[in-house]
């Protein structure tokens, strides 16, 4: 298998200093435009309202978040179309999220 990587592991990590203060991410994908990611987020993590031009998937792994009035435990899952307006997202304890947002069509 190409690229096998452990999702829980230590190794590549980064700072996402695009989100939240303390935001760490894992790059598992970058190809022609699209991205699969892990994110970990931090003890009181916030992130407003948004939108992209592409479809976002996301997957709580560990932890849960809270948006538009709904808690999102272990287990949920989400999608999001091109435009669609998400969120706030708040996390009071903490995440472990897979995102993966499709390669933009040209």
């Amino acid at each position: 298998m190409e690229n096998l990587m452990n999702l829980y592991n230590d190794l590549g990590w980064e700072d996402a200093d695009e989100y939240f203060k303390g935001t760490k991410r894992k790059v598992l994908r970058d190809d022609k435009g699209g991205r699969t990611v892990l994110l970990k987020l931090p003890k009181g993590f916030y992130m407003s309202l948004h939108s992209h031009i592409t479809t976002e998937q996301n997957f709580v792994l560990d932890g849960e978040y809270q948006s538009n009035g709904k808690n999102f435990p272990v287990g949920s899952y989400q999608i999001f179309k091109p435009g669609d307006e998400h969120g706030p997202f708040e996390s009071k304890n903490g995440a472990l999220i897979l995102v993966i947002w499709d390669p933009v069509k040209s």
